[in-house]
């Protein structure tokens, strides 16, 4: 009879160890696949490698009057006009373009990951890449076309709450789609955690 009880208990101790070794397993396995999120800190980043020919190019500042989307989470496309420096008339440098207010003209399939974000304003085809954390890196915002067209990315190496711009021209009757993540210009990788846009009609037209 002991025999018989020590033979459950040792069969029951067993059954457990195995559970709370797949518990741990499964675990650990669920937190290496998940992708990262666009929340999570600098010491979760992960190199991405893009093809070799992807073209990278720096953005510039919006130019004086332009205006650009905000870099506030979850904020909307609203015509303000451009930030000034306190108790001036007009814009003072490329830093005050490009902290520049929104723009009136529509900024499409906004998109934002860890430290960027960035859209697509068809009116000029412009590719706006804006950043938003202090961390040394720069915001990266990638463009693919459904037509066959290289991808290109936009990088703003202007600083943290800026935006940079880079006018393409794409053709009218496309489609393009953002990738949004980080950069690092003293060894020119890239990093996630990443997020891609939907298809956006190069003529704004969904």
């Amino acid at each position: 009879m002991r025999e018989n009880w020590r033979i459950k208990v040792s069969v029951f101790a067993g059954v457990s160890a195995l559970a709370s070794a797949l518990a741990s397993a499964l675990a650990f396995s669920a937190l290496t696949a998940a992708p990262a999120v666009a929340d999570e800190s600098a010491a979760s980043l992960q190199e991405v490698r893009l093809p070799a020919d992807v073209k990278v190019v720096d953005g510039l500042a919006p130019g004086a009057g332009a205006g650009s989307p905000s870099l506030e989470p979850g904020a909307v496309t609203r015509a303000v006009a451009p930030s000034l420096e306190p108790g001036a008339g007009v814009p003072v440098s490329a830093t005050a373009a490009a902290k520049a207010a929104p723009a009136s003209d529509i900024c499409l399939g906004t998109t934002a990951a860890y430290g960027a974000t960035g859209c697509f304003q068809h009116n000029g085809d412009v590719v706006w890449a804006g950043d938003t954390e202090k961390d040394g890196m720069s915001a990266a915002v990638g463009v693919y076309t459904d037509y066959g067209r290289a991808a290109e990315v936009c990088i703003n190496k202007l600083g943290v709450n800026t935006w940079a711009t880079c006018a393409k021209d794409y053709r009218e009757s496309g489609n393009v789609r953002l990738r949004v993540l980080r950069y690092d210009g003293d060894t020119g990788k890239f990093y996630q955690p990443e997020s891609w846009s939907g298809w956006i009609p190069v003529d704004g037209k969904y």
